[in-house]
């Protein structure tokens, strides 16, 4: 087993090699695109089924969209279309044919070209919207909460495992609301779902707050966003909320009759996160050894290893080791009983510490005469010795403990990693030196903003939501009066 490139030597190296060697996803033929494998698509599976449980627990239903956009529905709202028109793939014929130049090769039939092209999604809104159009006549018909799991496609450029490939899998939420009130409710209200799911099953502190109009989601009056902060001082965007007013309902004509009786066009939201997160539990907890899971998120929340030398050992301590494992089972908790005799014990310590299993328990003669087992937490690498009975009950306690402790460690480090500045001078410095958010004034210019993201490649993360004295306050750039008090940071 190769050891892992240490974060302090290249961050970018160590990160691309543990998502490898853990066996969570690996590169594929198609340029940019990832095949995520068993153990990363166990935890996309484990967030799934949290988040969905939130989403339904807020009143929305799963539906599921096509693939495919026509081309004149995706160009219907202006702002989003040229927000994505880069990123898009588009198919333009619909069949291959034998090469007669090339026998056993194939090429595109150029009398099989589609009458319209058709864009592969990159977000939804355009062929949700359009179908929106039939399903609302009335106020009656409102609010209309629908999610969906799907795979968007954006042509990236620059590609790396789960934070940025060219295909990815997310949820994208969509509601449609007869009031601008209830339509900013949703938003808010989603974004604060995002934020207890981050924090609470990945362990991860974050700052809520509203994009700047140049960083909002192309074709929103307003973008609500989730910032987390990485071990290497980049900032990560989590999870965005859009309140996109009735932009859409204008584009695809969605009107409905109020109970008044007038006729007026529908409020819309959209939300999502997607499969970067599972970047963002990477880079936020793990160490140069592997992965760090949170227990609430792990596959494999306890793992046993048996230690024995002959046959008659090696029954007794698995008599005990499955009777563990139903025990562990009762209570709920994610066990695996690694008893391949393939490979030894040391191997297996090495194997479930680089991937990142919150507990790891041996058992040996010596352990079974004494009638307890060895335990090791994957967050700090310590060692105990606890006995049997009752180990249940004490294991359970010890995965919320690691919860809270990994999730403490990350809000330390973020928390001492927000560096407030009043000069230009000292925001740079900041930057190359340290690293993290930089809390500063801004005069709210989209010009201020743009010279400092040329000079720096630092962008404002958020607006965070906080009531701030605005009083005599200067932009730390522009000198002039500040309007707003933000978050900078360079980020993935």
């Amino acid at each position: 087993m190769a050891k892992l490139t240490p974060r302090s030597e290249d961050y970018s190296k160590w990160y691309n090699e543990l998502v490898i060697q853990t066996g969570m996803a690996e590169n594929s033929k198609v340029r940019g695109c990832m095949v995520i494998k068993p153990y990363g698509y166990a935890i996309w599976e484990k967030m799934q089924a949290e988040l969905d449980r939130m989403f339904k627990e807020t009143g929305h239903q799963n539906a599921y969209f096509p693939l495919f956009v026509p081309k004149s529905l995706f160009e219907a709202e202006e702002k989003n279309a040229e927000g994505f028109a880069k990123e898009c793939a588009v198919v333009t014929h619909y069949r291959l044919k034998n090469d007669p130049e090339n026998k056993g090769k194939l090429i595109v039939d150029p009398e099989a070209k589609l009458e319209e092209e058709l864009v592969v999604r990159p977000t939804s809104e355009a062929i949700i919207w359009s179908t929106y159009k039939n399903w609302i006549q009335s106020y009656r018909d409102l609010p209309i909460l629908i999610n969906q799991w799907a795979n968007v496609v954006r042509w990236e450029m620059r590609t790396r495992l789960f934070l940025r490939t060219a295909e990815f899998l997310w949820q994208e939420g969509h509601t449609a609301h007869a009031t601008k009130e209830e339509a900013m409710e949703e938003a808010t209200k989603m974004l604060d779902v995002y934020t207890r799911f981050v924090e609470n099953f990945m362990a991860i502190p974050v700052i809520q707050g509203a994009k700047t109009e140049s960083e909002r989601f192309a074709g929103a009056e307003e973008t609500f966003c989730i910032e987390a902060l990485m071990q290497d001082g980049k900032a990560l965007q989590a999870g965005t909320s859009h309140f996109l007013g009735q932009n859409f309902a204008k584009a695809f004509d969605v009107k409905f009759t109020s109970n008044q009786g007038k006729l007026e066009y529908v409020w819309a939201t959209s939300w999502g996160v997607s499969t970067r997160l599972i970047g963002a539990l990477i880079m936020t907890h793990s160490d140069d050894s592997g992965l760090v899971l949170p227990p609430n998120l792990a596959p494999i929340q306890v793992v046993i290893v048996p230690i024995y030398k002959n046959k008659e050992q090696q029954n007794a301590i698995f008599e005990c080791a499955n009777k563990i494992v139903d025990g562990l089972q009762k209570e709920g908790i994610s066990v695996k009983f690694d008893d391949d005799d393939k490979v030894k014990p040391g191997w297996k310590f090495n194997e479930y510490e680089l991937k990142g299993v919150p507990l790891r328990i041996a058992i040996g003669p010596r352990d079974l005469e004494n009638r307890q087992v060895e335990l090791v937490r994957r967050d700090t690498l310590e060692k105990s010795y606890e006995k049997i009975e009752g180990l249940p009950m004490l294991i359970k306690s010890k995965l919320t403990e690691i919860q809270q402790n990994i999730f403490q460690r990350a809000l330390d480090f973020r928390n001492q990693h927000i560096t407030e500045v009043s000069t230009y001078e000292e925001f740079k410095d900041v930057l190359e030196n340290k690293g993290g958010f930089v809390s500063a004034y801004w005069d709210g210019s989209a010009e201020t903003e743009e010279k400092i993201k040329d000079d720096t490649k630092a962008t404002i993360r958020c607006i965070p939501f906080e009531e701030v004295d605005l009083k005599n306050k200067t932009d730390f750039y522009s000198g002039q009066a500040a309007k707003y008090k933000v978050l900078f940071a360079k980020a993935y």
